[in-house]
C-alpha cells in the first residue's frame, strides 16, 4: 500500500492555523501542552501534506496508577456531559465531569460489588451508554471461568439499577443504534493454569425503553455448537482452532474467544472479533444467531510497502537499526478493536490489527524464529530458504506461531506467521479486504519518534517491540468532521493516535500522528526510585492506549468534536481537540418563491438565502431587465423580499434574478395580465417554491454584478431626472 498519501493540492482549501505544525522531519521539536492539567511536555506529531483535520490535546485525568490497567475503555454520555472510564485496576467505572475538557475532574464512580448479585473481586472490563443515560457495563466474574454480568445504571445519578448473567468473561459490550438491544462478546478464556476453558459466545440482551434494567429473560446467547463437527453449518478450515482441549464436548466453541463487538448502523449485524482464530463471526441480533464465520487470511510480508522489522537486534555491529523491509513472513491479522460504518450506501468494518497468542498453563504457542527445531517444536524445514534466515539479524529473533505454518505432514515449518500486521484494515461484510494501511504505522513512527521507533509503552526504548507486534494497534473509534469520515486508531506500545480519513473505504488516505508522550521519561525504569512517583508518571504523559471513542461537534461541551483515549499504563484519560481544517465551501445563493405566479401590478414574495451577512442583493425580472429593488442579508445570510412587479410588465414567463458579490440565483416567475380596470392587482393564489441557477454567462460573475450595479443606477438616475423635472417651476 502507498505510504501517506496526500490529497491532490486543488481538491480543498485548508484554514491556515497557528496550531497546526505540518512536518516531514524526523522528530519534531517540544510543544507547549494547552490544558492545565497536562504534565507531560512533548508532544510528537506529523501531518500529510494537506491534512484535513488536527488533533490537540486538551486535558488529561490522571489515576496516579502505572501498569494496572486504571483506565481502559472510554464512554461519554452527552446529557450529562460526563466521561465513563473502566478502572479494572479498582473493579470500578470512574466517572469525569467533562463540561470542562481542559480539567476533567472525578465526580463519582459506579462500583461492580456494589451491585446485589455481584461479589467482591469482579473486574469491570467494557461500558456503552445510551443517549437517555442507561449505562451498561460489562463486569468479568471474580473466578473468570464463572458466567459474568453485565450491570446497569443511571447516568445522572449513578444508581446501580438491576444486573443480568451472560456467559463467562464478558470483555466488550455495545449498544445498538436504535437503543434497543446491547450486544456482548462474552471471550470465554481459559483459566490461567488451563484447566478450564468455557465456550465463547455472543449475549444479544434486550433493553427496556426506559432507564432501566432488564430481567434476565431479556438475555439470549449466540453460541458456535452449530459449527461443531456434524453441526448445522461448516467452519472455514482457515480459522484457527487449535491448542489443547482440557474440557470434553464443544471443542470450537470452547477455542473461539469473541473479543471485541461492532454493530451495523441498521442495528440488525453484530460483527465480533475472534482474535486468537484469525476471524469473524456474524451474528444476526434479531434471532441472536451466529450465521457465519469468515477467517481474515494473512498479510503477506513480501509485499512492497507491506514490509516489517523483524528485529530487535538487526545488526551485530551497529547495535539495533530501523530495517522495514520485505521478509518472507506472513502476518495474521487478529484484531483487537472492530468498528462498522456506512459509506455509499454500504456498511464497511475497520479493524485495528493487533495480533494475539494463545498462552495458557504449560501451552504456549508463540516461539522465536530461531528457536524451531527445540524443546520437541518442529524446525523449519530443511529445503525452505527460511532455513538461512535464523540470525538475530533477520527472522530469528521475531515471535511466530507454532499453531500455524506447518507443511501437510505437520513435520516442519515451510511457512513462518507472525502475531499481528502492524496496520489497519477496513473490510466488506463478507470478508473482502478493501484496504490495509501496510507498514505506514513503523513507517510514520521511524519518521516522527526515530530514537524510540518500536518502543514499549512500560518503558522507553529504540525498538523493544519489533520482534513482537511493532506499535500495536489496539484499538480504533471512528467519527464524521466537516462530512468527511475519519478513523482514529490507538497504538498500544509506541503510543500515539494515528487519523486516517476513511471516507472512501477502497482509498483510505493517512492524515496525522499525534503522540503525546515524553520518551526522556523511561517509566518502569525510574519510578521506584522517583521522590515523587505520581509526578514522575505525570511527566510522561500517555502511555498504552487502551480504548478511544469519538464525541461529535454537536455533543461535545466545546462545539467542536473530541477524541477521547483510555490509556492504561499510564492510567490517564486525555481529551483531544478535534479541528477541521477545511474551510467549507459557501453556500450557494437560492431564491425561494412564496408563489410562482404574480399578476401584472401584484406583490412578488420569498427568500433569499446563502448570502453573506450584510450583502446587497439586487432584484431584477428578465428577459427586458425591470429592476425590482434590493435587499439587505441578515447576519444568517438570509433575507426576505416582497416587491412590486410594475404593470407594464407582459403576460408571460419571465426569470427573477437575485444578484450580489458572492453570486446569483434564479427562478421562474409566471405573470399573468393585470385585471381591466383593476389599478392595484395582487399577487396570484398559486404556491410553489423556485428553482435555483445562473444565467447564460456574459463573463465572470463579478463582471455581471459591475454590470447590473450600473443598470440599476442609470434606472434610479432616470428617475430622479423625472422627478425633479415634474417639480420644476419651468414644467
Amino acid at each position: 500500500m502507498p505510504s501517506s498519501p496526500t490529497r491532490a493540492a486543488t481538491s480543498r482549501r485548508l484554514r491556515r492555523s497557528l496550531g497546526v505544525v505540518l512536518t516531514t522531519s524526523a522528530l519534531l521539536a517540544p510543544l507547549t501542552l494547552l490544558g492545565p492539567a497536562q504534565a507531560a511536555d512533548t508532544v510528537h506529531r506529523d501531518s500529510a501534506d494537506e491534512a484535513t483535520l488536527a488533533l490537540d490535546v486538551l486535558g488529561t485525568f490522571r489515576t496516579n496508577v502505572f501498569d494496572a490497567s486504571a483506565a481502559e475503555i472510554v464512554a461519554f454520555h452527552a446529557a450529562t456531559q460526563r466521561t465513563f472510564v473502566v478502572n479494572a485496576e479498582s473493579g470500578e467505572i470512574d466517572v469525569l465531569n467533562a463540561a470542562d475538557p481542559t480539567g476533567p475532574t472525578l465526580v463519582g464512580a459506579i462500583v461492580a460489588s456494589d451491585a446485589a448479585s455481584i461479589g467482591e473481586g469482579a473486574v469491570a472490563n467494557s461500558v456503552a451508554i445510551r443517549p437517555d443515560g442507561l449505562v451498561v457495563a460489562a463486569i468479568e466474574a471474580p473466578t473468570k471461568t464463572d458466567a459474568g454480568w453485565l450491570l446497569f445504571a443511571d447516568a445522572a445519578s449513578l444508581e446501580i439499577l438491576g444486573t443480568v448473567q451472560v456467559g463467562a468473561l464478558p470483555d466488550m459490550v455495545a449498544v445498538t443504534p436504535d437503543g434497543t438491544r446491547a450486544v456482548v462478546a462474552n471471550e470465554g478464556e481459559p483459566a490461567d493454569d488451563f484447566s478450564l476453558d468455557p465456550e465463547g459466545s455472543v449475549g444479544v440482551v434486550d433493553l427496556p425503553a426506559t432507564v432501566a434494567a432488564p430481567t434476565q429473560e431479556g438475555v439470549r446467547t449466540a453460541t458456535f455448537h452449530a459449527f461443531e463437527a456434524g453441526g448445522t453449518r461448516t467452519l472455514d478450515p482457515a480459522v484457527r482452532i487449535f491448542g489443547p482441549t482440557p474440557e470434553e464436548g464443544n471443542p470450537v466453541s470452547r477455542n473461539l474467544e469473541p473479543e471485541y463487538v461492532a454493530i451495523a448502523p441498521d442495528g440488525t449485524t453484530a460483527y465480533a472479533v475472534l482474535q486468537e482464530a484469525n476471524a469473524v463471526a456474524v451474528v444476526d441480533l434479531a434471532t441472536a444467531t451466529v450465521t457465519d464465520i469468515w477467517p481474515l487470511g494473512a498479510k503477506d510480508h513480501t509485499v512492497p510497502g507491506q514490509g516489517l522489522d523483524p528485529s530487535d537486534r538487526d545488526s551485530a555491529s551497529k547495535g539495533p537499526e530501523i530495517k522495514i523491509g520485505e521478509w518472507p513472513v506472513k502476518g495474521l491479522y487478529m484484531p483487537d478493536g472492530i468498528n462498522a460504518y456506512q459509506a455509499s450506501g454500504s456498511t464497511y468494518l475497520v479493524t485495528a490489527n493487533e495480533g494475539d497468542a494463545r498462552e495458557w498453563g504449560d501451552y504456549e504457542e508463540p516461539a522465536r524464529v530461531k528457536d524451531l527445531g527445540k524443546g520437541g517444536v518442529p524446525p523449519i524445514c530443511e529445503d525452505s530458504p527460511l532455513a538461512e534466515l535464523r540470525g538475530d539479524a533477520a527472522l530469528g529473533r521475531l515471535n511466530v506461531s507454532t499453531a500455524s505454518g506447518l507443511n501437510e505432514a505437520g513435520t516442519c515449518f515451510d511457512e513462518l506467521y507472525s502475531f499481528g500486521s502492524r496496520s489497519f484494515s477496513i473490510w466488506t461484510t463478507d470478508g473482502t479486504q478493501v484496504f490495509d494501511s501496510g507498514d505506514d504505522f513503523e513507517q510514520t513512527v521511524a519518521r516522527v519518534v526515530p530514537n524510540y521507533f518500536n518502543s514499549n509503552h512500560s518503558e522507553s526504548n529504540f525498538e523493544g517491540r519489533s520482534d513482537d507486534k511493532g506499535p500495536e494497534p489496539e484499538n480504533l473509534t471512528i467519527g464524521t468532521v466537516g462530512g468527511r469520515t475519519y478513523a482514529f486508531i490507538g497504538l498500544e506500545r509506541v503510543g500515539g493516535v494515528m487519523v486516517y480519513d476513511i471516507s472512501d473505504p477502497a482509498n483510505a488516505e493517512y492524515v496525522t500522528y499525534v503522540n503525546n508522550r515524553d520518551f526522556a521519561v523511561s517509566v518502569e525504569d525510574g519510578i521506584e526510585e522517583a521522590a515523587d512517583p505520581a509526578a514522575f508518571l505525570a511527566s510522561a504523559g500517555d502511555l498504552g492506549p487502551e480504548g478511544l471513542t469519538f464525541v461529535s461537534a454537536t455533543d461535545s461541551p466545546t462545539g467542536e468534536a473530541l477524541v477521547i483515549v483510555g490509556n492504561e499504563v499510564s492510567g490517564t484519560t486525555t481529551f483531544f481537540g478535534v479541528t477541521d481544517l477545511v474551510e467549507p465551501e459557501p453556500a450557494p445563493l437560492t431564491v425561494t418563491l412564496t408563489s410562482p405566479t404574480v399578476q401584472a401590478g401584484g406583490t412578488l414574495s420569498g427568500e433569499v438565502a446563502g448570502a453573506t451577512a450584510g450583502e446587497q442583493l439586487a432584484l431584477t425580472l428578465f428577459s427586458d431587465p425591470v429592476a425590482l429593488g434590493s435587499v439587505t442579508a441578515s447576519p444568517a445570510g438570509t433575507a426576505p423580499f416582497s416587491v412590486q412587479v410594475p404593470a407594464t410588465v407582459p403576460p408571460g414567463l419571465h426569470t427573477l434574478q437575485v444578484a450580489g458579490p458572492s453570486g446569483t440565483a434564479t427562478t421562474s416567475v409566471t405573470v399573468t395580465a393585470a385585471a381591466v380596470g383593476d389599478s392595484t392587482p395582487g399577487p396570484g393564489n398559486a404556491s410553489g417554491t423556485g428553482t435555483t441557477g445562473t444565467l447564460p454567462s456574459t463573463g465572470s460573475e463579478v463582471n455581471a454584478w459591475l454590470i447590473l450595479a450600473a443598470m440599476v443606477a442609470v434606472v434610479a438616475g432616470a428617475t430622479a431626472v423625472t422627478v425633479a423635472g415634474r417639480r420644476s417651476p419651468e414644467a
